[in-house]
């Protein structure tokens, strides 16, 4: 017997503000690691690496000349000064953020195969345990034991990714608003990095960093809660039969029947969990190895791996950009790291539009007509088109040496940060089968990865060569996005070609799409 109307709904909506602070809070926190890092520099994190450089007084009561550039000064008398270069210290903090966004996109991949394979529920459960282990690491770490840093990151980022993938599905709740619903948990997952804003600030305010990873390590009893009374043991299925129902506490008569009802394949709700355009057994649908060897996957993990790489890069050398551009200005830095950290926080603001876009662009290409998933695919289009002309935006701001205009940077990162994780779920969700999703996102994902780790050899040239500047590096990389720019026109191009399919049984429904006509369309809207 499923719940009633008003419960259902309810619960409904329980789960979208759950994991929209889920998403908020937890899922991307290691993206705030621009904040995180001045604390572990203050505690004295890689310390052992700094180096004694000799410091030669200049004309002048209050002013010191440092030979090398990179410097961090402690007083120790009225006329004794030492200065300590710290280069190795920052290679060490960018090689934890490398490694860590490695992780959690490189394992994304066996994370959507557990995800498909055991769904929800169990999926979370590990993840849960994935994150406290990490939090817990960090908590107990200390100087001494600085290489705790490069496990502990790690693992709170698998699972921060874990937990968007299992949200994503939350969108099927609410059918015609899917995409803006998937946006706007994509946004909350790049705005997470305030979580470490917020312990920066609590740890000025006299807040040791241990507690407040305790307190994070705490809140895990949250997440179990929700996983086992506001979402499905298996998952959510689209379209959304009527009468669907999820969680385990749903009916007084019988706990476990919702479960059973999700996974009985003879039961009344897995005969409604497609609609009559989508209703096609597992045999009919495509095979994982063809979504792999269709062009769709291609172009876009090179358009998602070259954006991806593009933001980590600046995120990974913003701390050496700012002390340059301050001229060693701590205080400089510290603001601007600060608005940098705030202005994540735009990201849930900004992701909403990309979905209100899409689904606004497939509701009038459905008034006019066009079968639904034709106009899905043209609404994603723009999504696509509007994402890469955001990335030229944002690589052109961030090679101009004016440290003013790197607020308006920091704006257009986020605002491009929020778009193409938006537009790489939507694109997933709508070209490849429900029942593959977990593992074609992942193996994004996880391919993407590999070339993220060029941010770490970028960083020693940066460093080691540019002499610390990296604005050479943002010049370079701002021609190197080209290719990942072909994507929404090769995309374009092929529908024009081969009639788009999502499955085998009704390629015949799907027509082609004009890339002319889209493009009008778009500007009239």
């Amino acid at each position: 017997m499923p719940c009633k109307g008003s419960s259902s709904g309810l619960r409904r909506w329980l789960t979208f503000t759950t994991g929209l602070l889920e998403c908020l809070c937890f899922a991307g926190a290691v993206f705030g690691w621009a904040s995180l890092v001045i604390i572990l520099r203050s505690e004295g994190y890689f310390s052992s690496l700094c180096v004694n450089n000799t410091a030669v007084r200049a004309t002048g009561p209050n002013r010191t000349v440092v030979a090398s550039e990179r410097l961090k000064f402690s007083s120790t008398g009225v006329n004794n000064t030492h200065a300590l270069e710290c280069s190795k210290q920052d290679e060490h903090f960018s090689l934890v953020f490398t490694i860590t966004s490695f992780a959690s996109n490189f394992l994304s991949f066996p994370s959507g195969v557990l995800f498909d394979w055991v769904g929800t529920a169990i999926a979370r459960l590990c993840a849960i345990c994935i994150f406290t282990s990490g939090t817990l690491m960090v908590a107990f770490s200390t100087p001494a034991l600085s290489v705790l840093l490069f496990p502990a990151l790690s693992l709170m980022g698998v699972a921060g990714r874990m937990y968007l993938m299992t949200n994503l599905q939350v969108g099927n709740l609410f059918g015609a608003r899917r995409s803006t619903v998937i946006t706007v948990y994509t946004g909350a997952f790049g705005s997470s990095s305030l979580l470490f804003l917020i312990i920066k600030l609590l740890y000025e305010a006299g807040v040791p960093l241990q507690s407040s990873f305790l307190f994070l390590s705490a809140c895990s009893v949250f997440l179990v809660f929700r996983t086992l009374f506001l979402l499905p043991l298996k998952r959510i299925p689209y379209p959304l039969p009527e009468h669907y129902t999820y969680g385990i506490v749903c009916c007084k008569s019988n706990p476990m029947m919702l479960g059973r009802m999700e996974t009985n394949n003879n039961s009344h709700t897995i005969l409604n969990e497609t609609s009559a355009e989508d209703s096609t057994s597992l045999n009919e649908e495509l095979s994982f190895r063809e979504c792999l060897w269709s062009s769709f996957f291609f172009w876009h993990l090179l358009w998602l791996s070259v954006i991806q790489l593009r933001h980590y890069l600046f995120i990974g050398t913003l701390n050496p950009m700012l002390q340059r551009l301050s001229g060693e200005d701590q205080s400089v830095v510290s603001q601007y790291s600060n608005a940098f950290a705030v202005t994540q926080l735009c990201g849930v603001l900004c992701a909403p539009w990309n979905g209100l876009i899409m689904d606004r662009h497939q509701a009038k290409l459905k008034a006019a007509g066009l079968e639904d998933h034709e106009a899905e695919l043209r609404a994603v289009m723009l999504s696509l088109t509007l994402t890469s002309l955001f990335c030229v935006l944002f690589s052109v701001c961030a090679m101009i040496p004016v440290l003013p205009l790197q607020y308006f940077t920091f704006f257009l990162q986020v605002l491009n940060r929020a778009f193409y994780t938006g537009s790489d779920a939507a694109f997933i969700h709508i070209i490849f089968p429900s029942c593959h999703f977990g593992k074609v996102y992942g193996l994004i994902k996880g391919l993407s990865a590999l070339l993220s780790l060029l941010q770490y050899p970028c960083f020693i040239l940066v460093e080691d060569i540019l002499n610390g500047d990296p604005l050479y590096a943002s010049q370079h990389w701002s021609h190197s996005t080209s290719p990942g720019d072909l994507h929404p026109p090769c995309v374009c191009v092929h529908l024009l070609s081969k009639t788009c399919f999502k499955t085998k049984a009704n390629k015949s429904q799907y027509c082609l799409m004009l890339v002319t006509n889209e493009v009008c369309m778009s500007v009239t809207a």
